[in-house]
């Protein structure tokens, strides 16, 4: 039954994803931000979503593994920051591309500890 529910989680997740990129897609044409966007904000969420709800309030593997890998698994996405980045460097653009995973990189831990922090503080619900 775990598999219905990260499933179900996992629609949610990439649905979600693919508003982000429609939201986003004029200002992609420069820089992707809507995968930027995405891999950060899921940072935070898989950090907070582990230590608050997991942790806090007791919820159960299946929940778990719903929210971890079947929303912000199929929310976030790795691959799509690799053809990205190539993409930036290819057309030119190699700095842009530093720059990117750079901020990828740094930011996602930030945030992750961003969420970490939040979590055992009480803060966000």
């Amino acid at each position: 039954m775990v598999y219905f529910w990260v499933g179900i989680a996992g629609f949610l997740g990439a649905s979600l994803r693919y508003l982000i990129g429609v939201w986003l897609m004029d200002a992609d044409m420069i820089f992707p931000f809507s995968t930027l966007t995405v891999n950060l904000v899921g940072s935070f969420l898989l950090a907070w979503f582990t230590f608050k709800l997991v942790h806090q309030w007791s919820l159960s593997s299946k929940w778990k593994t719903a929210i971890g890998t079947g929303f912000v698994g199929s929310f976030t996405t790795f691959s799509t920051l690799s053809v990205d980045t190539v993409t930036l460097v290819n057309r030119g653009d190699a700095w842009l591309g530093v720059l990117y995973i750079f901020v990828s990189i740094v930011g996602g831990l930030l945030l992750s500890n961003l969420g970490y922090s939040l979590s055992r503080k009480g803060g966000v619900v």
